[in-house]
């Protein structure tokens, strides 16, 4: 069975937040974040879609991840506190500075 790009990498994501691999350290999850992100682009994902899965991703870590760190927290006290629109923008925000921790 193929996977399209974005399960592809929407899998991994969601292997490692739900192992807990990548969420106790902020660096850590950024950095992989980035990697996504770098792989999403490489792989010929489209931005809106990479803004689209960051968005569901914040989503699902307000909703049903405890956050691990303060960093974590106030993502998620911004995150809770704001429209769906500010909420898609903090996302591509988070997509921004998680492609510029990316070692190429």
């Amino acid at each position: 069975m193929n996977q399209t790009p974005e399960s592809s990498i929407k899998n991994s994501v969601e292997r490692a937040v739900n192992s807990g691999e990548v969420l106790d350290d902020f660096s850590r999850w950024r950095e992989f974040l980035g990697a996504q992100v770098q792989r999403a682009e490489g792989m010929g994902v489209s931005e809106q879609h990479i803004d689209d899965a960051a968005f569901k991703l914040g989503d699902y870590l307000a909703d049903k991840i405890d956050p691990k760190n303060p960093q974590e927290r106030l993502l998620k006290e911004m995150w809770d506190c704001s429209p769906k629109e500010d909420q898609r923008a903090l996302a591509r925000i988070m997509v921004n500075m998680a492609s510029s921790h990316t070692t190429h």
